[in-house]
């Protein structure tokens, strides 16, 4: 029986050196929203009665629906926020893949050696966070503020330039 050398095993190539999930900011939570609707509906309940005990009846209804318009209107804000985006840096690839709120995913990959992470400060409006190479060019990270996205590129430029530097 032979002994055969083993070579030093490197990081596995499907695990990332570095990887974000990026989703927008939730300012009101589930408790939140039914402690709100719950405000809202006593309100509109309270004064609904008041309007009904003075004899203009139909108004208790509009306050109803007054109640379910905001209900509605939340619902579809959260179903919004159910987007995210990941980026993922392996050796080969910097790979962004967007997760709509239905779940449809689409997805980008980028030489790590040949990308550039670039912040454009806009007049007037919110920052860009971008991707670009070779001609062309990623926009994502939308729903961060600016602050936010100016932390998020100084973190994946300092990525890249580690996955760049020369092995000692």
């Amino acid at each position: 029986m032979t002994d055969t050398p083993t070579l030093p095993q490197g990081p596995d190539d499907s695990e990332p050196r570095f990887r974000a999930v990026l989703t927008p900011h939730r300012s009101l939570g589930p408790k939140g929203f039914v402690i709100f609707m719950a405000a809202i509906s006593a309100v509109s309940f309270g004064t609904g009665l008041m309007f009904f005990l003075m004899g203009a009846w139909p108004i208790l209804g509009f306050m109803g629906l007054d109640v379910l318009l905001v209900y509605v209107a939340f619902r579809i804000n959260f179903r919004a926020l159910r987007v995210y985006e990941t980026v993922a840096l392996t050796d080969e690839a910097l790979t962004v893949t967007r997760v709509a709120p239905n779940g449809k995913e689409q997805s980008w990959r980028f030489n790590p050696y040949w990308v550039r992470v670039r912040v454009e400060e806009r007049v007037g409006l919110s920052s860009e966070l971008s991707l670009a190479s070779h001609g062309k060019r990623l926009v994502f990270g939308a729903f961060l503020t600016d602050p936010e996205r100016e932390d998020f590129a100084d973190a994946l430029k300092a990525a890249l330039r580690e996955g760049s530097a020369p092995a000692v």
